[in-house]
């Protein structure tokens, strides 16, 4: 159809549309306002205790952050609030949907001292599965609002020792642009970082985009193998958190130590710089035996030789050999 056969008022819309010179082509590099930084480590080694107190002294040094924990225990932002547990977003969702009502942010994100903060949760043990609740949780969030709110940090708490898809979807599907894992100078910690820089390298050959932009080293005890395992995976150590009396107290009681002008606050100062600055690095996992090298052969029983069990074995004595029942043909 031409324009002569169209009304006069839309061929005068459309030659208006057609005069509008288009926007001048990006020269800067692409970038995101808010840095998605997503956390990973053991179970237990000192993740939520490392984030409540970055998150405290990031809001203090004038920065909008968001702490989400996405630990299916919802324990991440109890320091934060003194030992309180928020309700989870798993959580309210069943149960305002069971009353007929919508989740609004009041319901699920509480704030403290600038920080804001809320928990994925998670199912009940034995009742479903913990990565399926970090996606329901994540299709929530977006619900709300999630990418349109403005944050200049999102730090996102997951555990690194569950393997399912769920717990791996910042990196799966590049939801974050960095992550950041903690560790300390013991093997099983480790053995886990290094599954997350297998991960994070794992996706990079598929075409991801997430590196890893370093480690922090939680309960350091001056042994140095997190510092060796840093090297040689190729990430820069962010922070060495001492195993000190006082830090150990202070979070069994659920204080913050991130403080401006505390004791504490040069080292979580130093954190939040580096985890600002540090950029994403592509990782070289290390295999099982270069991850046993890290330590000494009587700690970890490095160089011990495999023997294979036998059926005798297996049967507590010497097992009979009884003729087959199977029916050979000749020939065949």
């Amino acid at each position: 159809m031409s324009l002569d056969a169209l009304p006069a008022t839309l061929t005068e819309q459309l030659r208006a549309e057609a005069a509008v010179a288009p926007d001048p082509v990006a020269t800067e590099p692409p970038c995101k306002a808010t840095q998605i930084i997503a956390i990973y480590g053991k179970g237990g080694i000192g993740k939520s205790f490392t984030l409540a107190n970055l998150s405290y002294m990031m809001a203090q040094q004038g920065k909008r952050v968001l702490l989400i924990g996405c630990d299916p225990k919802s324990d991440t932002t109890s320091l934060l609030f003194g030992g309180r547990s928020c309700p989870t977003i798993i959580e309210t969702s069943s149960r305002k949907k069971l009353a007929g009502e919508k989740v609004v942010i009041g319901d699920v994100c509480f704030k403290r001292d600038g920080v804001f903060a809320m928990e994925l949760g998670g199912p009940e043990v034995g009742r479903g599965c913990g990565g399926r609740g970090i996606i329901h949780g994540f299709e929530l969030l977006e619900k709300l609002g999630f990418h349109e709110w403005g944050f200049d940090y999102v730090l996102l708490d997951f555990l690194g020792d569950v393997v399912c898809g769920g717990f791996g979807l910042p990196i799966a599907r590049d939801m974050c642009q960095k992550v950041i894992v903690v560790g300390s100078n013991d093997l099983q910690s480790l053995y886990v970082a290094n599954n997350v820089c297998s991960a994070v390298e794992y996706f990079r050959k598929l075409g991801g985009n997430v590196g890893v932009a370093g480690m922090v080293v939680n309960k350091d005890d001056g042994t140095g193998e997190a510092q060796a395992f840093a090297a040689a995976v190729g990430i820069p150590v962010l922070a060495a958190i001492p195993a000190d009396d006082d830090i150990r107290k202070k979070s069994a009681n659920y204080e913050i130590i991130g403080r401006p002008g505390g004791r504490w606050a040069p080292m979580f100062e130093e954190l939040a710089r580096q985890v600002a600055e540090a950029p994403p690095i592509r990782p070289a996992p290390l295999s099982q035996d270069a991850l046993l090298g890290l330590f000494k052969g009587d700690a970890v029983g490095r160089g011990y030789v495999l023997e294979p069990a036998t059926a005798d074995d297996m049967c507590g004595g010497v097992v009979t050999q009884k003729p087959s029942l199977e029916v050979i043909y000749e020939g065949a």
